[in-house]
């Protein structure tokens, strides 16, 4: 029966086979090949951004530039120990504001607001702040803590100051998944805590934060990585120093604080400038490294997220 229709098979069924002649099927291969190639581009800045950093920072890596300190323009040796150093305490400082702002902050969206106008207020807040410029953070700590702090301490610039600073790009993220992570707890697990007899109060912090803590997770280790790659806040507020934070546990607490710190990320941009070659290859090395902490980071993260789908 083939010779009398083509749509049917010899048992008398349709022909389901795929006919890759057809014109559908061409335009449908045609779509394919062009969607990957675009999704090819856009990936493509992304490897040859990191395998030159690898190349260039890479290759220059080795345990003794991280017991050092940076070395001043013109002079030979020196490692980028005090910006490691200083990015983790600037992180360190961040996170300590702005995880229990952020997740206050969502837990009130999430549970007491109920739709109020200053939970919609709140949330608007929160979409504006995200979207603000990094270094307009920078600026607004610089013209409060800072001018303060020179005025009443006769100090300026301080990691205290880059900490803050760095906490108002965190909030946004923190508060947002919070808020949807407290989401997507199931409702009838508050239902069932308040006919036991539990407060909201032992509701959320018993039942419904732990429930959403891997998405509460993911958040704050998301808005980490943003905060540890920013240099336009901490050019403002925490400048950059030569020189370990502090000589000593001691010091650390009473001079560490409240005095100019290094961090990577201005590292790279004081010393990629420079026309010295010392100063260029820490620049990369330091980019290198930058880029490594913030990846583990995003793994961390998706690795989180895999938690909350499961």
């Amino acid at each position: 029966m083939g010779y009398l229709s083509r749509s049917l098979t010899d048992s008398g069924q349709p022909d389901l086979s795929y006919k890759p002649n057809i014109s559908r099927n061409i335009t449908s291969r045609l779509l394919t090949i062009s969607v990957g190639f675009f999704a090819i581009i856009s990936v493509l800045p992304l490897f040859l951004v990191l395998s030159y950093i690898i190349i260039k920072g890479g290759s220059k890596l080795s345990l003794q530039l991280f017991l050092e300190t940076p070395p001043p323009p013109g002079l030979e040796g020196g490692g980028i120990g005090s910006a490691l150093m200083g990015t983790l305490i600037l992180t360190v400082i961040a996170a300590l504001v702005a995880i229990p702002v952020g997740v206050g902050g969502g837990i009130y969206l999430a549970e007491y607001s109920r739709g109020k106008r200053f939970s919609q207020f709140v949330r608007f807040g929160t979409n504006v702040l995200s979207g603000v410029p990094s270094i307009i953070s920078g600026v607004f700590i610089y013209g409060t803590v800072v001018v303060l702090s020179n005025w009443l301490f006769q100090r300026s610039f301080s990691a205290i100051a880059g900490g803050l600073a760095l906490s108002i790009l965190m909030i946004p993220t923190i508060i947002k998944t919070t808020d949807e992570g407290l989401k997507l707890v199931p409702e009838d697990l508050r239902r069932g805590a308040f006919g036991v007899g539990a407060s909201r109060f032992i509701t959320v912090m018993r039942i419904t934060l732990p429930s959403a803590f891997p998405s509460i997770a993911t958040g704050i280790v998301l808005g980490i990585a943003r905060a540890a790659g920013e240099t336009a806040p901490l050019i403002f507020t925490a400048s950059f120093s030569y020189f370990w934070p502090a000589r000593s546990f001691g010091d650390f607490w009473s001079e560490g604080l409240l005095s100019p710190i290094s961090s990577l990320s201005v590292l790279i941009y004081n010393f990629a400038g420079m026309p010295y070659d010392l100063q260029q290859e820490l620049a990369w090395v330091a980019s290198f490294v930058l880029v490594i902490m913030i990846l583990i980071l995003n793994l961390v993260a998706r690795w989180l997220a895999r938690l909350t789908t499961r």
